[in-house]
């Protein structure tokens, strides 16, 4: 019974640690997002930049190299209903 109890005891501990240093690490994420809303020239920068990245990038790479999955060529219609 005392394993039992030495045991739940552990558990419980490492529990209270893992949760104060998520709420922690949840304060200080919320620090930050607050001073960067309040910068307003840095916020304006990561969108910008943001926005660039996503343009650079093709929509479809695979698609644009003709090798995406599905991607069967079309028969004439002459040859498909040939027996």
């Amino acid at each position: 019974m005392q394993r039992v109890r030495i045991g739940l005891t552990g558990l419980s501990c490492v529990f209270l640690l893992v949760l104060l240093a998520a709420a922690f690490l949840g304060f200080a994420n919320h620090e930050a997002d607050r001073e960067m809303s309040l910068s307003g020239g840095a916020s304006g920068m990561a969108t910008e930049n943001a926005a660039q990245a996503t343009e650079d990038q093709p929509k479809d790479p695979l698609a644009e190299l003709g090798v995406a999955p599905g991607n069967v060529p079309e028969q004439p219609a002459a040859n498909a209903s040939a027996p």
